[in-house]
């Protein structure tokens, strides 16, 4: 059985975060590597959006960025100057190939495409099982999310960020590549919390996905049908479909943290790295997979690593009511986005806000809302 000093089991957008930082430290090259996923990352299988405020680490391998964004519900439309942030777009394939090249730079990084089936403590070591072979390791970063210790408890909800996207082109020019449509909950509710995204390139091409934060899935031939009626109402007739994208983003405040051992973390959406109220990822990937290096080079005891922050009680509050009212999403993110200033809340989003302008904020959502929901975590 070979033996690595760090295994990642998952290659997904938080392990080849946390390499890419790895690589970059210098500080890991005496260090044996073992990424094991089986899929190779060779498609485009999926797109992430994140705001920034100014250049960043992945400018070269955006495929758009937007100062604008729309946000709109039944009664009103509201276009949002980011200032000073952009909202920047990146293809799953352009960040895959990013990130293996240099891996594939690495003597001391190996990436195996096997299955990963199970791991498990032993004499001081971990042991991972995939398909075709067993591999030990002093330390496991562990990203294969199990959804069954959530469901399984009952202190937590948890809700769906699920979707299915299309990439159209149009005959016609009918976008506006200057302006994302970051939430449009003009669409019909039908008692859940369902908005329209969509992502301009161009004047005839753009990403639009049907969004839902809700407890289950819909049937494959709903989310399509909801596209079509979209298009249809935009005056879009006429277009080709050149890709689909399809996801399921977990979102819960159970402290997946919980589960980390010594040598054993918890990683990317099974780790709580998923921004809980929105389903947002790279960002909060970014900044965790740096700050799990660093600590990587200080201690040894992944028990240590994570601090939770009054950002988590907020999502909480939240997923609280959507879990009980789904169908209060548009209210509650409609009262937010229609007064308040775009930059704050993108900071709230990032948790990056002092407390008295967590209030602002907090302060333009229905608050007999979010009373209750305190008052019934409390009592």
């Amino acid at each position: 059985m070979k033996h690595y000093d760090y295994i990642f089991t998952g290659v997904g957008l938080a392990a080849l975060m946390t390499v890419d930082q790895i690589i970059k430290s210098g500080k890991f090259a005496g260090k044996s590597i073992l990424l094991l996923d089986e899929n190779a990352k060779q498609t485009n299988d999926r797109t992430w959006c994140f705001w920034e405020n100014g250049k960043g680490s992945w400018d070269k391998i955006l495929t758009q960025k937007w100062k604008y964004v729309l946000f709109r519900n039944e009664t009103f439309s509201r276009k949002l100057d980011l200032e000073p942030y952009e909202y920047k777009m990146v293809r799953g394939i352009d960040f895959y190939e990013k990130i293996l090249k240099s891996i594939s730079l690495q003597p001391n990084i190996t990436f195996l495409n096997q299955k990963v089936i199970g791991y498990n403590k032993s004499a001081g070591k971990v042991v991972v099982k995939t398909d075709s072979a067993n591999y030990s390791c002093q330390k496991l970063f562990n990203s294969i999310y199990d959804q069954i210790q959530v469901l399984e408890q009952k202190k937590y909800p948890l809700l769906q960020q699920h979707f299915i996207g299309w990439t159209i082109k149009t005959e016609i020019p009918v976008f506006d590549p200057n302006v994302a449509t970051f939430m449009d909950f003009s669409v019909p509710q039908k008692g859940n919390t369902r908005f329209m995204y969509v992502l301009p390139v161009s004047n005839t091409e753009a990403i639009v996905e049907y969004t839902l934060f809700s407890k289950d899935l819909l049937p494959e031939a709903e989310y399509g049908e909801a596209i079509s009626n979209y298009l249809s109402g935009l005056g879009i007739a006429d277009y080709k479909i050149l890709e689909k994208e399809r996801g399921a983003i977990p979102m819960t405040s159970y402290k997946f943290w919980e589960n980390n051992t010594k040598n054993i973390i918890h990683i990317g959406s099974a780790g709580g790295w998923t921004k809980a109220s929105t389903g947002f990822t790279f960002k909060n990937a970014g900044k965790l997979s740096k700050q799990l290096v660093t600590f990587l080079q200080e201690k040894n005891n992944f028990r240590g690593f994570h601090q939770k922050s009054r950002f988590w009680f907020y999502d909480l509050l939240l997923l609280d009511i959507l879990a009980g009212k789904n169908e209060l999403g548009s209210k509650i993110f409609s009262a937010m986005f229609k007064k308040s200033k775009p930059a704050l809340i993108l900071r709230f989003l990032d948790g990056e806000t002092t407390f008295w302008e967590d209030l602002k904020v907090i302060w333009q959502c229905p608050k007999g809302l979010f009373i209750k929901a305190l008052l019934r975590r409390i009592f």
